[in-house]
């Protein structure tokens, strides 16, 4: 079910100057990772004479630094990514597809939603309206270069497409909700709480986006790893989940019920991103056991304790006072479990000792197939929803 764990960079990303001091600076970090780099600036992997003449051989694949062609998909070696490949592709949705006339009803009545309420949906899309566009070019302008095993490359495709249409379902709300496009858009610039994740975050995306870094050395693969771990356990697996948890606990209670049936549909593609990751890191880890020494799991774990700190001052923020049962202290407690459960997936002890899960109906919130009448609106039924697993 739930599983959670990751780390955090080190220095200035984490600092919280006035809000709107620093953000020509995170506007610069961030626009770097648009451009696509010039063909001549990002080399396929080289292969040498003997490995271009004969066919591909599945004992010599890697997940990174292999030598054997990349645009030979098969013989496969991680069935595994290819099975995750297929999953994804048979439960493809699209935001237009969830009927959003109740959110707007209840959006535009002044009695529908409390202050706090509304203040926790406005927050919640400030965040996730670029989060998943980060994740998009940290796939495509970073961790595609650098892994060599094409099945996993297909995932990462088709995950950079989900990453699109995440962003896309975001935008959906809050063109559906009227919602004043500029402050939202905008938030990641100017919410402190959401500019601190997304800097914690900037500078594993600058390390895999720059044209001119290159793996094969234990540093350069330490860092490709080090950013598996940030992007799968921490993003995807930690940042992601008090905002799941509020949007889907407004459902819960007949409140916003397209949002959350979309965050619902989102939660499950992010299940299977962290999962996907997860098994990327154990492989990288498995085939490259010198990378996993005591100092990096000391920088991992601090990391995953700090981006414990950054997601609660973002539950803090999000909710001032209780809302919907909820308060911030409870996510407190979560997070401490989400991350010790990420930490025993990658293979290091929990880091907080007794940590509960307050929230056991957010594990079968991932499963999709157990809600065939999800909040009484019109759900698609997917080609394999009945044979999902997220173990």
């Amino acid at each position: 079910m739930l599983q959670f764990e990751d780390a955090v960079p080190q220095g200035a990303a984490l600092g919280l100057q006035p809000v709107m001091a620093d953000t020509d600076r995170l506007s610069q970090s961030l626009a770097a990772t648009q451009p696509m780099p010039s063909a001549a600036a990002t080399p396929a992997p080289q292969l040498s004479d003997t490995a271009k003449m004969r066919r591909v051989n599945i004992a010599d694949k890697r997940i990174i630094n292999g030598q054997t062609d990349v645009n030979q998909l098969v013989p496969f070696k991680y069935k595994w990514a290819w099975e995750k490949y297929l999953s994804a592709c048979a439960n493809h949705w699209m935001p237009q597809e969830i009927q959003m006339a109740r959110d707007i009803e209840l959006w535009k009545n002044p009695n529908g939603l409390t202050e706090d309420e509304r203040r926790l949906v406005k927050r919640n899309l400030g965040f996730f309206v670029t989060a998943d566009s980060l994740a998009a070019n940290n796939i495509v302008l970073g961790t595609y270069r650098h892994i060599t095993a094409p099945e996993c490359r297909q995932y990462l495709l088709r995950q950079a497409f989900e990453e699109a249409i995440h962003t896309h379902a975001y935008q959906y709300i809050v063109e559906s909700l009227g919602l004043n496009e500029g402050e939202v858009f905008n938030a990641y610039h100017e919410i402190a709480s959401i500019r601190a994740k997304d800097e914690f975050l900037i500078p594993f995306i600058d390390t895999l986006t720059n044209p001119a870094f290159k793996t094969g050395t234990p540093e350069n693969d330490q860092k490709l790893l080090k950013s598996l771990i940030v992007f799968a356990c921490l993003m995807e697996g930690l940042f992601f989940y008090v905002g799941f948890t509020q949007i889907l606990a407004l459902g819960r209670q007949n409140k916003m019920t397209g949002a959350a049936e979309q965050y619902q549909y989102i939660l499950r593609d992010e299940s299977m991103h962290c999962n996907f990751g997860i098994d990327l890191i154990d492989t990288v880890k498995m085939e490259n056991p010198h990378l996993w020494t005591s100092e990096f799991r000391d920088e991992i774990r601090e990391l995953f304790k700090q981006g414990v700190e950054l997601e609660y001052r973002y539950a803090e923020d999000t909710m001032p006072r209780g809302v919907l049962g909820l308060n911030a202290t409870m996510f407190k407690e979560y997070l401490r479990y989400i991350a010790n459960r990420r930490a025993q997936q990658i293979g290091l002890d929990p880091l907080f000792e007794g940590a509960t899960n307050p929230f056991p109906w957010m594990a079968e919130m991932i499963d999709l197939k157990k809600e065939k009448n999800f909040f009484e609106t019109r759900v698609t039924e997917y080609q394999t929803g009945g044979a999902l697993s997220w173990d």
